[in-house]
């Protein structure tokens, strides 16, 4: 895959990032458990493949996913070369502490799971746990996080959430080179709207999780009526049921058309899409490949939902 500069970061990054939540085995989350063997062998498909950029946490199944990804490049001699690996800071599992020494005590946990000496790219995670005062405060995390940039722990800095104008504050602050939306663009909702706007003033890169709205927008509103880790209503339902008949009627898989209208958005440097089984990747691949007709866009255009059910 043709790869695309992330921002001002001077990193190289494929359209496609692999999303390693799903690897953390949170079935109450997902619906389904990750044995440890799969996990490990699904990453090491992932580092032999064509995708070069790899999207974990701290705090994902506390810790699981990073010290799976951890196993399966020891396995292999390290990171292989040209490839991005970006984690994030997530608060004390146990007090909630977020703190700027949380932040370091979290970073201290990432590199020894992952088995590595620096982070290329690390997010805090979810600030909205947080208010942005306490964030920015000084010993606040932010602070901590330009800390361990400035002493060569890290790279470059993200910031990636869920409420939209919180991460519009986070990204006006000028600190972060890199934003990740979750779950606000796609098919379904275009809240993310006014951020990929703010980040493309800036020159922060934006990387888009979640592109199938939670897997609704891949298995269909029947076999999976959650919509972004919630019950779907009726209209929702309703909608993607007309979407997935749309795509049917051009032969062109639902999941293929979500995945595409994530990577076709210029102002998205790339999708984060979760993978939890070596299969997944050739089977990503092939989503992003698939022909998609222009009529068919216009078609989904006219059946996204109103603003109101949109996150925020």
């Amino acid at each position: 895959m043709k790869t695309r500069e992330l921002g001002s970061t001077g990193l190289a990054v494929t359209p496609l990032c692999v999303g390693t939540s799903p690897l953390a085995s949170m079935p109450n989350l997902y619906g389904y458990e990750v044995e440890t063997d799969r996990a490990v062998a699904t990453m090491r498909h992932v580092f032999e493949g064509p995708m070069n950029f790899v999207d974990t946490s701290n705090g994902y199944g506390n810790g699981s996913s990073e010290s799976r990804i951890g196993t399966a490049l020891r396995e292999i001699g390290g990171l292989p070369d040209g490839f991005v690996l970006a984690t994030k800071v997530d608060p004390d599992p146990a007090t909630g502490d977020f703190s700027g020494k949380r932040v370091r005590i979290s970073v201290e946990e990432s590199l020894e799971r992952l088995g590595v000496d620096h982070l290329q790219l690390l997010h805090l995670h979810d600030p909205e746990r947080i208010s942005f005062s306490e964030a920015m405060a000084p010993g606040g995390a932010v602070e901590a996080l330009v800390a361990l940039r400035d002493e060569g722990v890290v790279d470059h800095l993200g910031v990636a959430g869920g409420p939209i104008d919180e991460m519009r504050r986070y990204v006006g602050t000028g600190v972060f080179e890199v934003v990740l939306t979750h779950n606000r663009y796609t098919l379904l909702d275009r809240s993310a709207g006014p951020l990929l706007d703010d980040a493309a003033a800036r020159g922060v890169a934006v990387l888009n999780g979640a592109p199938y709205a939670g897997g609704m927008l891949v298995k269909g509103p029947k076999a999976q009526p959650k919509y972004g880790y919630r019950p779907g209503g009726a209209d929702i339902l309703s909608r993607v049921a007309a979407m997935e008949r749309a795509c049917s009627a051009h032969e062109v898989p639902l999941a293929a058309a979500a995945l595409q209208f994530s990577m076709r958005e210029s102002r998205i440097a790339s999708t984060v899409v979760g993978i939890s089984a070596p299969e997944r990747v050739e089977q990503t691949l092939e989503l992003a490949r698939w022909p998609v007709p222009d009529v068919l866009w216009a078609e989904l255009e006219g059946l996204v939902p109103a603003a109101e059910t949109w996150w925020r």
